[in-house]
């Protein structure tokens, strides 16, 4: 193997017309420890992304734990292109996470085969037992509650007074132009509402917007800046503290979004027959009822929890975020669920509800736009933004999340009610003994064409 050129040589082709590319990966090593490339350009100085994720990792190797030179953490067959400057910085390769389906699963009479990403045994195979019953009995009925992700910039007064001036014109004659200046911001954000609460003389003002197909955080903060420099100019003696005051509340658990609501606020609604739950379910509808109760509604309230009156949605939510490429940190609000069962004509069936008041889902940018992820939208109809009626798809994710979380809170329950969780968790979870050494991974999940 050559040696590596000099600094100053490898320095003045770099600059020349070939540019890093032309540098062996021990001379880009020596020109990144001599800081004349930064770990994080590497693809923009060498122009190959895979090449620069490459590169990166004998950089990483360096001052690793384990062997990561020889890391099983793949490399190859992933299109970095849709990561770079989007999803990830840094990059050392990609996680292959096993994706299974709920299906075939009845939701306002269309049927989807739900994708799922998860590495806990039996949540996919409860959560299809859960659709099965449901469509069994008729399918699942969803509504769509709300639509409105929020923004809580805060800002400070130099009194109370004048914190209170600033609540009073937001909410009276101030609105309309705060309205013009965050909607001539972007082609699909469109202000809905100003909620304004005070503290001493802090200003909370907490944007709610419609966002098209997208979650839409860049966009609504984008729109948010704008209306703060129109009230700078109404109330120059004012301060903005951020743009985000945790009034929102984005990624926390927060009581305004149990309340108010945050991004799609859906409810789905099934009821399932006597005959189902028990051949299906292997349980009873008084059983399940009195369960919920307890558990999801007196256990939680003892627990004092906010907006989790359920048994476990966190987990189908994760799921179905990992697949479809949503933002796993918003899991925290977008779980926020209360699950409740009733029994109907004296036992004959059960009715159940899933109330979600803030499911914060996109069909456009972010995750969304990598391949596998794309292709997971795709089995759902949702992937892209909705031409003919925009938001519609966003809208039409976030429904089919509940009806999913619906099932698999049915299931759980029923498993918890009939004593099969330890005993199923078993079947599942310990199927067979996982191999020391992980065999060589097998091509991603995002080939390039």
């Amino acid at each position: 193997m050559a040696s590596p050129r000099p600094i100053d040589e490898c320095v003045a082709l770099m600059k020349g017309g070939a540019g890093a590319a032309g540098l062996s990966d021990r001379e880009v090593v020596a020109l990144v420890d001599a800081g004349k490339i930064a770990p994080y350009g590497l693809e923009r100085a060498l122009g190959d992304m895979t090449r620069a994720v490459r590169v990166r990792r004998i950089l990483v190797a360096r001052t690793t734990v384990s062997d990561f030179a020889s890391s099983a953490l793949p490399v190859d067959h992933y299109d970095y292109s849709k990561v770079f400057g989007v999803c990830c910085e840094n990059v050392v390769g990609y996680l292959p996470i096993p994706v299974g389906v709920v299906g075939p699963y009845k939701i306002d009479s269309d049927t989807y085969q739900v994708p799922m990403a998860t590495t806990e045994g039996c949540l996919i195979a409860s959560t299809a037992r859960g659709a099965k019953a449901i469509s069994l009995g008729g399918g699942a009925t969803t509504v769509l509650l709300g639509d409105g992700m929020t923004r809580g910039p805060v800002v400070a007064m130099p009194s109370l007074v004048r914190a209170a001036a600033v609540k009073a014109w937001l909410e009276g004659d101030g609105y309309s132009e705060i309205k013009q200046a965050f909607d001539g911001t972007s082609r699909f954000a469109r202000l809905i509402k100003l909620k304004v609460a005070v503290a001493g003389t802090l200003v909370y003002i907490r944007f709610t917007t419609t966002t098209g197909d997208a979650m839409g955080m860049n966009m609504i903060s984008k729109g948010t800046e704008s209306s703060l420099s129109l009230l700078l100019t109404q109330f120059p003696d004012m301060r903005i503290i951020a743009v985000s005051g945790n009034y929102c509340t984005d990624k926390k658990p927060a009581a305004i979004n149990w309340i108010e609501g945050r991004g799609k606020s859906v409810a789905a609604e099934a009821i399932v027959p006597a005959s189902i739950v028990r051949s299906v379910l292997k349980t009873e509808v008084a059983d399940l009822v009195e369960l919920n109760i307890a558990k999801n509604l007196v256990g939680s309230a003892m627990a004092g929890s906010v907006g989790g009156f359920n048994a476990h949605a966190a987990n189908i939510v994760t799921a179905v975020f990992l697949a479809t490429g949503q933002d796993p940190a918003q899991n925290v609000e977008s779980s926020n669920c209360i699950t409740l069962l009733e029994s109907l004509n004296n036992g004959e069936s059960l009715r159940i509800t899933c109330s979600m008041p803030c499911v914060e889902v996109g069909t456009v940018g972010g995750g969304t736009a990598l391949p596998a992820q794309a292709a997971c939208l795709d089995m759902l109809g949702v992937r892209g933004a909705n031409i003919q009626e925009p938001g519609e798809n966003a809208r039409r994710l976030a429904r089919i999340v509940c009806a999913t979380v619906m099932a698999g809170e049915l299931s759980l329950l029923s498993a918890l009610a009939a004593g099969h969780l330890v005993k199923s968790h078993m079947v599942h979870n310990r199927g067979g003994a996982a191999p020391a050494v992980p065999a060589a991974p097998a091509v991603g999940s995002c080939i390039k064409s």
